[in-house]
């Protein structure tokens, strides 16, 4: 009966810490919004965190797609190969599925890891040592003047990354198709199935993932207590929450996207 009483009680608590958390984040991503509209956040420190998301994300991001873009076509001509041998829709196809899903999310999960991380272990490196309460005590609101300029440049630059990730993508493939199984590259290079939708919702993805980013990462720094242990808890929880976020914000957008075109995505 006392076995049964714990394991109640420690369900319990569990629920009411993850509710408390999520009631935590969502204040942190209010609070984040109505520091935008307050015009929180340095100028100087919104061009850095431009140049840190964006600029030193850019090389990682360029890379990684380029090696999933010949894998991916590879496999996808490797397998029409052995069926039929037709190519004529490998290109078409796969730029359409590029630009509605596998550019903008596979470059949030790419910067969830490397943002992510970096957030999460600045912002919780400041709250063991105390800074942020220093900040408190300066009149300074710390979501002003931590997370809204990485907000807004985790805004801009996954869209940027993505625009470019899903390029170097697309491009990689084709030259995979060509070299490897002798596709015609005006053939490969059919933009044709491209729609004004497909943008949208690329850029709605982009811009999604872009802004919860951030914001669970800056959550989760400033959840860390301790000293560097509690930084190296809140570094672990911002890559997973963010990753988290990235795959549950990319299922409900393209759910939403094919109901709202009934199926003619």
């Amino acid at each position: 009966m006392s076995f049964l009483r714990t394991r109640i009680e420690t369900l319990g608590g569990a629920m009411v810490d993850a509710g408390r958390a999520v009631v935590e984040l969502w204040q942190v991503y209010v609070s984040t919004i109505a520091g935008i509209v307050r015009g929180g956040g340095r100028r100087g420190e919104l061009w850095r965190q431009l140049h840190a998301i964006g600029n030193k994300s850019l090389l990682f991001i360029v890379v990684t797609l380029g090696f999933i873009g010949m894998v991916m076509t590879y496999e996808a001509c490797l397998q029409l190969a052995r069926v039929t041998g037709d190519f004529s829709q490998v290109g078409s196809q796969y730029i359409r599925l590029i630009v509605s899903d596998f550019g903008p999310t596979l470059t949030g999960l790419m910067l969830a890891t490397r943002v992510g991380a970096g957030i999460a272990a600045e912002i919780g490196s400041m709250k063991v040592t105390e800074q942020i309460d220093a900040l408190r005590m300066s009149g300074v609101l710390p979501i002003d003047y931590l997370i809204v300029p990485r907000f807004l440049a985790s805004l801009v630059m996954t869209l940027m990354l993505t625009v470019l990730g899903g390029a170097v993508m697309y491009g990689a493939g084709g030259l995979t198709a060509q070299y490897s199984f002798g596709v015609n590259p005006n053939l490969f290079f059919d933009l044709s199935l491209i729609r004004p939708r497909h943008v949208i919702l690329m850029c709605v993805k982009a811009v999604s993932y872009g802004a919860a980013i951030p914001v669970v990462s800056g959550f989760c720094g400033l959840r860390a207590r301790g000293s560097s242990e509690g930084v190296g808890w809140a570094t672990t929880a911002a890559v997973i929450g963010s990753s988290f976020s990235v795959i549950i914000l990319d299922f409900v957008i393209s759910a939403t996207a094919l109901f709202l075109t009934g199926g003619d995505l």
